[in-house]
C-alpha cells in the first residue's frame, strides 16, 4: 500500500527498511525497487533522502558498524584494553550478516574506533607512529578472522574437537573459533608489547 504523502520519509527509515531486508533475504535482494516496496513508496524518495544503491549500501554498513569501539577503563594498561578492544570489534562484525559490508579498510565507522585504541597506547607511552601501526596489525587480524569465519566451509558445530584449537583439518567447533581468536590476538598484543616495551614515544 502506498504512503499518504512521500515527504515524511527519512533517511533512517529507508536504512531501516534495508536493513530488514538484508536480514530476511541476503545482501544482494538490497535494492532501490525492494526498500521502496517495503516502505509502500516509489523509488524516487529514495533516490532524493540516500542518493543510489551504492550510497543506501555504505549507509546500511556505517549503520551496521557504529559503536564498534568499547570504552577504555582509567587505569587500563593498553595491552589489556587492545585485547578487550579487538574481541568487542569482533562481535560488533559478527552482527553484520555479509563480509562485503565491512571488508572496505576506508570505513569511517573503523577510523572511529580506531580512536580510543591509539589514544590507550599513546598514553601507554607507544609514538603516534607505532600506535597507528599497532592498532591496524589489531584491526586487519580482527577483520580477517571474522570474514574467514564468516565464509569458512571448516566451521563445524559439530566437528570433533582438536587436542589443540583448531588442530582438526574437519573444521573448528564455535568454541575453538573463539579460543582461536582470543590466542591470535594475545600472540599479536605481546609482539607489540615486547617491541613496545620501554615507550618508543617522540614528540610530534
Amino acid at each position: 500500500m502506498a504512503r499518504p504523502n512521500d515527504l515524511d520519509l527519512d533517511a533512517d527509515e529507508i536504512v531501516d527498511a534495508a536493513i530488514v531486508i538484508l536480514r530476511e533475504r541476503g545482501l544482494d535482494a538490497v535494492s532501490m525497487r525492494n526498500v521502496a516496496d517495503r516502505l509502500g513508496v516509489s523509488p524516487m524518495p529514495l533516490y532524493t533522502r540516500v542518493g543510489n544503491k551504492a550510497a543506501l549500501i555504505d549507509a546500511v554498513a556505517d549503520h551496521l558498524l557504529s559503536d564498534l569501539a568499547p570504552a577504555a577503563a582509567a587505569d587500563e594498561a593498553w595491552p589489556q584494553y587492545a585485547e578487550r578492544w579487538c574481541r568487542e570489534l569482533r562481535r560488533g562484525l559478527k552482527r553484520t550478516p555479509d563480509s562485503r559490508l565491512y571488508l572496505g579498510a576506508a570505513r569511517e565507522a573503523y577510523v572511529e574506533a580506531s580512536r580510543p585504541l591509539i589514544a590507550a597506547m599513546r598514553t601507554g607511552g607507544l609514538s603516534a607512529e607505532a600506535a597507528v601501526q599497532a592498532c591496524r596489525l589489531l584491526m586487519w587480524a580482527t577483520v580477517g578472522f571474522v570474514a574467514m569465519e564468516q565464509g569458512s566451509s571448516e566451521h563445524a558445530p559439530r566437528a570433533r574437537r582438536g587436542r589443540l584449537s583448531g588442530s582438526n583439518p574437519a573444521g573448528v567447533t564455535p568454541d575453538e573459533a573463539d579460543e582461536l581468536f582470543d590466542l591470535q590476538v594475545s600472540l599479536i598484543t605481546a609482539g607489540l608489547a615486547r617491541m613496545h616495551g620501554d615507550g618508543d614515544r617522540t614528540d610530534d
